[in-house]
C-alpha cells in the first residue's frame, strides 16, 4: 500500500496505535470486544487466527502485558500493517505476525499456545451478496469454520482456553464443533440494544476438560438504545478502563 491508503487510528482511548487500509475491511466493535474478552491475568503464549491489520491483536497485547503473541494472517497487505502496529506499540519483543493460511498450519505447532482467539470469517461463500472491495477475506469463509476451529483447538495446549466471536445465529453450529473437545463452555450474548436479539455472541471454552453444563450468560448491549450512544460498558471498554465480565 502506498501512503494515503493507510490510516493510523487510535484504539483503547488512544493506547494502541492501529494500521488499517482506508477502503476495505476495517476493525471495529467485533475487535474491540475479542480484546475485552480475554483474562488479562493469562500468561504464557497466544495466537490469533485472522489477525489482519492487528485491530484484536493489539489491544489485546496491551491488555495481556505477561503473554507472548503471535498473529496468523494470510493476506499479505494487512500481515504487514500489522507488523508496523507491532513497532509502533513496541510489542516486538513478544509479538510476531506470521503470513499464514491457518487452514495450512504444520501439526508441528500441536499444544503450542495457552491462549488461541479469533473473529473468523462469518459467512459461507454464495450466503451473501459479494462484499466489496477489500472485504472478501474477512467476510466469507476460505477455510470452512469446521476446519478453523479444529485448528484452534490443534495448536492449544490442554486447558488452553479458547475465545470466538460469530455471529448468533452460528451458535448451534460453533456448539457442535466444541463440545466434544472442551468443557466449560462460557457462551456471552452480545445485542445492539435492549430488547434487541443478539446479533453476537462470544464463546469461552477450555481444551480437553469434561464438558459438564454450559452457562448461558446475560449478554451485554453495545448501544443505550435504537439510534443511542454506546453503554457506559462499551464506553469504558473502549477506553481500557474494563473488560468483559465472565463471573
Amino acid at each position: 500500500m502506498v501512503e494515503g491508503e493507510v490510516t493510523e487510528d487510535a484504539f483503547l482511548g488512544g493506547l494502541v496505535k492501529v494500521y488499517q487500509p482506508r477502503r476495505g475491511f476495517r476493525a471495529g466493535t467485533d475487535s474491540v470486544l475479542l480484546s475485552a474478552a480475554l483474562d488479562p491475568e493469562m500468561t504464557g503464549d497466544a495466537a490469533e487466527f485472522g489477525c489482519g491489520a492487528g485491530g484484536a491483536l493489539l489491544p489485546a497485547a496491551y491488555r495481556l502485558k505477561k503473554m507472548r503473541f503471535t498473529g496468523y494472517e494470510r493476506d499479505v497487505r494487512l500481515a504487514g500493517l500489522a507488523r508496523l502496529g507491532v513497532e509502533a506499540n513496541g510489542f516486538g519483543e513478544r509479538m510476531s505476525i506470521e503470513l499464514q493460511d491457518v487452514g495450512e498450519l504444520s501439526d508441528a505447532i500441536e499444544n503450542r499456545f495457552d491462549l488461541c482467539f479469533s473473529n473468523p470469517p462469518f459467512f459461507r461463500g454464495g450466503s451473501i451478496t459479494s462484499p466489496g472491495e477489500g472485504k472478501a477475506d474477512a467476510y466469507l469463509e476460505t477455510v470452512p469454520l469446521k476446519d478453523w476451529i479444529g485448528r484452534m483447538l490443534h495448536v492449544l495446549k490442554p486447558k488452553g482456553r479458547f475465545v470466538m466471536i460469530h455471529r448468533a445465529s452460528e451458535l448451534a453450529r460453533i456448539l457442535s464443533l466444541i463440545e466434544r473437545r472442551t468443557g466449560q463452555i462460557e457462551v456471552l450474548p452480545v445485542r445492539s440494544f435492549p430488547g434487541e436479539d443478539a446479533k453476537r455472541v462470544i464463546v469461552r471454552a477450555r481444551k480437553g476438560l469434561r464438558s459438564g453444563p454450559m452457562r448461558l450468560l446475560p449478554g451485554i448491549n453495545i448501544y443505550t438504545g435504537k439510534g443511542g450512544e454506546r453503554t457506559e460498558l462499551l464506553e469504558r471498554i473502549a477506553r481500557s478502563e474494563a473488560g468483559l465480565d465472565w463471573s
